[in-house]
């Protein structure tokens, strides 16, 4: 998980080149979702953190956005992830 506060705009936009980031989260609501997000592009600095896979968001507690996940949100919200 990488803290958006704490990576430079250039090293981010690397690591999003190279497919080293592939997600973005919200710290405080524990939610993830794609970089293209609507709803992720809305949130604040401080709060935005990255992810190179779904696997590694879910490992540190965050579930799948209801925007652009929809069906993985919709497994989560059933329990069946």
């Amino acid at each position: 998980m990488i803290h958006h506060n704490k990576i430079l705009d250039s090293d981010l936009r690397n690591k999003i080149k190279n497919a080293e980031i592939c997600f973005g989260g919200n710290r405080k609501l524990k939610i993830y979702g794609t970089l293209k997000c609507s709803s992720g592009k809305r949130m604040k600095r401080e709060n935005r953190v990255f992810f190179l896979s779904e696997n590694e968001a879910m490992e540190n507690g965050f579930r799948p956005c209801g925007h652009c996940i929809k069906t993985e949100y919709q497994n989560w919200k059933n329990g069946l992830i």
